[in-house]
């Protein structure tokens, strides 16, 4: 048993106090008393927390690559915990586990706790993890695909099992942490390795005051479909969705459209709208004036026109395809 704010035992409250073993045996909810009284999790907190598994990963990896495995196993964590928290809920409602009630599958044994178990090998079995629930999960699927634990000259069994350590001192359920709070971090996370990348985190991440300012000139009313064809990391997306809940609106009152061509970086985009709570959208991977995937009209590839369009596309990349584009255009 464990307090969420601080992730405190029991057994570390019981020795702190000085408890004799009669009484916090008949007492568990001494336990939650303490947890009441101590200071919820601040956003810092987690922010600092978060940013600390980077540096467990100094001098293993190159740093231009912590973000995908961070951003991977903080998502999985989640999902995990959610899914955890959603099951204790159907069971103390109904007297047992629907799956009706998770809004994302995990296959069994596939649980971060279920990982947690082995002894050896925890980068084969984190791969398995995400591959099953890819699998079961539509909406997800592609998420993980490009993050690889399974390689033990980068990730040796220690290396894997002190990373999950870090992110297990934090519970991340929703009741833990609040979808906004949660999503608030990780864009903290995409700021600092943006930052952290110098001039190449441009291709990801575009500061959010500077995003802040398109969306506020931009006013998106409800009803509204909006679209970023350069979507990156999802930040003129999700500032979409803060401005409708500046405004008390539901997030649902505009609809996410987005495009992007790496693969690392439409993952991170997936994974920052979902754990803001933001789950109707449609973001595709792929090169948006090559290959564009938003089509009215696939058969006539009619492209699909928006209420909004907010982008801050790559103005100094040479080698966009024009002569691709243009060999096209001669044959047809």
């Amino acid at each position: 048993m464990r307090c969420p704010s601080r992730n405190l035992s029991f057994e570390r409250v019981k020795s702190i106090a000085h408890l004799p073993v009669p009484f916090y045996k008949y007492a568990p909810t001494f336990l939650e008393t303490c947890c009441k009284n101590m200071s919820k999790l601040t956003l810092p907190e987690l922010e600092r927390h978060l940013w600390g598994a980077a540096d467990i990963l100094r001098g293993a990896i190159d740093a231009a690559d912590f973000k995908h495995y961070i951003f991977g196993l903080l998502f999985y964590k989640r999902l995990s915990d959610v899914w955890a928290e959603e099951r204790q809920e159907s069971i103390d409602k109904f007297g047992e586990d629907i799956d009706d009630d998770h809004r994302i599958q995990i296959p069994e044994g596939m649980l971060w706790t279920d990982v947690r178990q082995h002894s050896s090998n925890f980068g084969e079995h984190l791969n398995e993890a995400f591959h099953g629930i890819e699998d079961v999960n539509h909406a997800l699927h592609g998420v993980f695909q490009d993050i690889d634990f399974n390689n033990k000259d980068r990730f040796p069994d220690h290396l894997i099992e002190k990373l999950m350590q870090h992110f297990e001192d934090i519970p991340m359920g929703n009741k833990d942490v609040p979808a906004e709070m949660l999503g608030d971090a990780y864009e903290y996370l995409i700021a600092q390795f943006a930052d952290s990348a110098g001039k190449k985190g441009g291709e990801f991440y575009t500061p959010k005051q500077v995003v802040k300012l398109m969306v506020e000139i931009l006013k998106p009313e409800k009803g509204n479909s909006v679209y970023d064809p350069t979507c990156g990391a999802g930040g003129m997306l999700l500032e979409s969705v803060h401005y409708m809940r500046r405004n008390d609106l539901p997030d649902t009152a505009v609809t996410l459209y987005g495009q992007e061509k790496n693969i690392n970086t439409w993952a991170i985009c997936k994974m920052a709208l979902f754990l803001h709570g933001v789950y109707d959208t449609f973001i595709e991977r792929g090169d948006t004036l090559l290959d564009p995937k938003h089509l009215s009209d696939a058969a006539a590839k009619s492209i699909q026109k928006f209420d909004l369009v907010l982008a801050n596309p790559p103005f100094s990349l040479k080698n966009w395809g024009n002569t691709v584009l243009f060999l096209t255009i001669r044959i047809a």
